[in-house]
């Protein structure tokens, strides 16, 4: 069955502890969004990792403030970034677009229906739409809070089938994570509030973290959209939740 797909990927799975890209990882996910396609899906991919890799390209000698810092990594990771996804999927034939954006084309006006209609033309047309937050002008006033909002905008804009919100752990769990005992939490029915079970650390290269991925998936199905928080370093993960959900961990949020 044909599905429209936006799937966001993290820093935290884009990149190594010590920060650099891991490569292996983008091309293997890479590799499974070129199996979805492959099944007739449509594919937004939504991807962090430009600030991180930034960050790692360039060593600073002078005082930067955070803003300052955060668009000249931005500025050097974000073409570092683009062009591996350029070369990883012209090893699958697909064309890919960017997009970068910024909260305040969210509102409703022009600048939301361009965005919108140019998105639109690239599936149309078999482009793979690769957004990302333009933070290389993006104030701190006027950012999203994360990819995970802006990629529950993106869900809602083109009216998605699906949300996957891919994170370096299996989804919500009723319990601390690392204790051996704790489950994941497998279905979310509309309502249900987990907010008890959710630890508020932030990734150690994105803005994120579980809190957002909750509130994200929690306004995004209540607009419609099923949306899955589930594991981007497990091998297979994207061709699996779409095939084989049911043998796969992870948290879906039922509408």
């Amino acid at each position: 069955m044909k599905q429209r797909l936006v799937i966001k990927v993290g820093s935290n799975v884009l990149t190594r502890p010590d920060g650099t890209l891991n490569i292996t990882r983008i091309s293997a996910i890479v590799d499974q969004i070129a199996e979805l396609r492959k099944l007739r899906n449509e594919v937004i991919l939504v991807s962090s990792g430009a600030v991180a890799s930034g960050r790692s390209e360039l060593r600073i000698e002078s005082h930067l403030d955070s803003v300052e810092q955060r668009q000249l990594f931005s500025a050097i990771g974000q073409v570092r970034l683009i062009n591996l996804y350029y070369d990883l999927f012209r090893e699958h034939g697909i064309h890919i677009g960017q997009v970068l954006t910024m909260k305040e084309n969210f509102k409703e006006g022009e600048q939301y229906q361009n965005q919108k209609a140019c998105m639109r033309l690239m599936l149309d047309m078999g482009v793979l739409p690769i957004v990302n937050e333009n933070d290389t002008v993006a104030l701190s006033e006027l950012m999203f809070t994360d990819n995970d909002e802006l990629s529950g905008l993106i869900a809602q804009m083109l009216n998605a089938d699906k949300l996957i919100l891919l994170s370096n752990i299996d989804g919500i769990y009723d319990g601390d994570p690392k204790n051996p005992e704790s489950k994941v939490i497998d279905k979310v029915e509309q309502g249900r509030d987990l907010s008890e079970y959710i630890h508020r650390e932030k990734s150690s290269f994105g803005r994120g973290g579980m809190e957002s991925k909750y509130h994200t998936a929690t306004e995004v199905a209540s607009h419609g959209i099923n949306v899955i928080i589930a594991n981007g370093t497990r091998e297979n993960i994207l061709v699996d939740l779409i095939s084989d959900s049911q043998n796969i961990p992870h948290t879906e949020f039922m509408v």
